[in-house]
């Protein structure tokens, strides 16, 4: 959230150890995204209701201002409770000191549901004055948002029914229900109704450790949500990320009037690993984000403060990789890199395109099956990174070609099998279909490197993957990036721009 013009992000943090368990309320504050101090947990497990975990949760900006916090706390007997916590001095911008209600567990589940009620969203006020929030649950096999309302904040009771449920999917964790406009890049508070906007539901599955969203209709009314015709309810659908990426949460930025994610990235190393480096798990880079012009699924981009810690910038225009060929991006510090890159495919190169089997319907399982190594049709072409300077180890970001009748079909994929030469480190692939017509427009791809983790953005950001790479060879000085294009036909560059990136500062 911002409050006083201050950053504030809390995150799941264990003080004591890096692997799970003592889950508290890690709290760090920024004035940009980018640099960030850390502060004293704002929570710690300390009573009945809380003592088996501060659990996950969000913060909500009451009427007079000041913010609250609605948490998930386990008890003795692992049942989950909704709590609420306050500023001790609301006037402190940094917002240090926190103070649970004399009046918590304010929501508790009844004796089927103990186990699966969880992470209350950000609340948002309806036109009638009261309170909302929403509840992550599975409720008869069906991934559920419960819905409970207040007058104060306080006191609250289940409405009559949910939010929305889903019978494709199961326990639902981290639900974020927020406003997008129809037309335009500008966010919108939580509570804001008016014609000429949709609504976004996430939710993180537990079952697959999937975020995926639909675009709908809130009908504040019968406080009912209603995916649009066509918007697939499950992990099927649209994702925010295709990657290692999960339990999500937006907040609207008052100051800019955007709408950021940030996303809890794990790691892919064992306990022991990840004990011998003493911690674990990190924050995926912050994103703006807003409905494309049709209307049906997100656009996501890196915040604009990102771009602050660019440095040495390498250009490079109107340049042909032949088929079979690689070229080094040399001049930026490839361990820590935002490339940007804009490719064209000429008509008659398209027309090459290997053919879309009616069976290949899964991009996950077209990207694990093929990965960045085919050497048929427009495709793979792409970046290698975190490459050492023999290609023993990559990571690769790549888009394949394919048609579909009279069109064309663009996979994005990422190929994670060489990344390091390592055995005990997980190696998936992870792929997309992108939403964009090579014979009209540049396909574009911007990538940010930061060592383990790598975050991709497929035409313009419509499609993003994350993951984690953990090269032994290409570190540091001694990691590298080239262009690639491992198809039999050649493909243009026609715009290149790779920046090294400064290091943020942690205090």
């Amino acid at each position: 959230m911002i409050y006083k013009g201050i950053y504030h992000l809390f995150y799941q943090y264990n003080p004591e150890s890096a692997e799970w368990g003592n889950i508290a309320w890690g709290h760090s504050t920024s004035t940009d995204l980018v640099n960030w101090t850390i502060h004293p947990p704002a929570l710690l497990p300390s009573d009945t209701y809380d003592i088996n975990g501060c659990w996950s949760g969000s913060a909500t900006i009451l009427q007079d201002g000041t913010p609250a916090i609605l948490y998930t706390g386990g008890d003795s007997q692992n049942v989950q409770l909704q709590n609420l916590a306050v500023p001790k001095d609301p006037s402190d911008p940094y917002l240090v000191e926190w103070v649970k209600s004399p009046h918590n567990p304010i929501m508790t589940p009844n004796e089927e549901e103990k186990e699966s009620f969880r992470d209350p969203t950000t609340a948002w006020l309806g036109p009638d004055g009261i309170w909302r929030v929403v509840i992550g649950n599975e409720r008869k096999n069906r991934g559920t948002s419960v819905l409970y309302k207040s007058k104060d904040f306080v006191h609250w009771t289940e409405a009559e029914r949910p939010l929305h449920s889903s019978s494709e999917t199961t326990m639902w964790e981290c639900p974020d229900l927020f406003p997008v406009l129809i037309d335009g890049e500008n966010a919108l508070d939580i509570s804001e109704i008016f014609s000429g906007i949709k609504h976004v539901l996430k939710n993180s599955v537990a079952r697959s450790f999937v975020d995926y969203y639909t675009v709908g209709v809130y009908d504040h009314h019968n406080d009912v949500y209603t995916p649009d015709e066509g918007s697939v309810d499950n992990e099927s659908g649209l994702r925010l990320d295709y990657g290692r990426y999960y339990a999500s949460k937006s907040f609207f930025d008052s100051e800019k009037k955007r709408r950021i994610f940030i996303a809890w990235v794990n790691e892919s190393t064992s306990r022991e690993i990840d004990l011998i480096k003493g911690w674990s798990g990190l924050q995926s880079f912050p994103r703006k984000i807003w409905l494309d012009k049709g209307g049906k699924q997100l656009i996501q981009w890196p915040v604009e403060e990102i771009e602050t810690l660019r440095t040495n910038k390498v250009d490079l225009q109107n340049i042909t990789l032949e088929a079979g060929s690689k070229r080094e991006i040399s001049g930026v510090t490839a361990a820590q890199a935002d490339v940007e890159i804009s490719f064209s495919i000429p008509i008659a190169v398209l027309e090459q395109a290997e053919v879309l089997e009616s069976s290949w319907t899964n991009p996950q399982e077209m990207a694990k099956k093929s990965g960045s190594s085919a050497n048929t049709g427009v495709g793979p072409f792409g970046l290698l990174v975190l490459a050492s300077n023999n290609i023993e180890e990559y990571t690769a970001i790549f888009f394949r070609i394919f048609k579909k009748n009279d069109k064309f079909v663009v996979l994005m994929g990422c190929d994670q099998k060489r990344s390091s030469v390592g055995l005990e480190y997980d190696k998936t692939n992870y792929g997309a279909f992108l939403d964009i017509d090579p014979l009209t427009e540049k396909l574009s791809l911007r990538t940010l490197i930061d060592h383990s983790i790598v975050e991709s953005f497929g035409g313009g950001g419509k499609a993003c993957i994350t993951t984690r790479a953990y090269p032994t060879l290409a570190i540091n000085d001694n990691a590298h990036i080239f262009v690639f294009n491992n198809g039999s036909q050649h493909v243009d560059i026609s715009t290149l721009s790779a920046w090294s990136l400064n290091q943020a500062h942690i205090n």
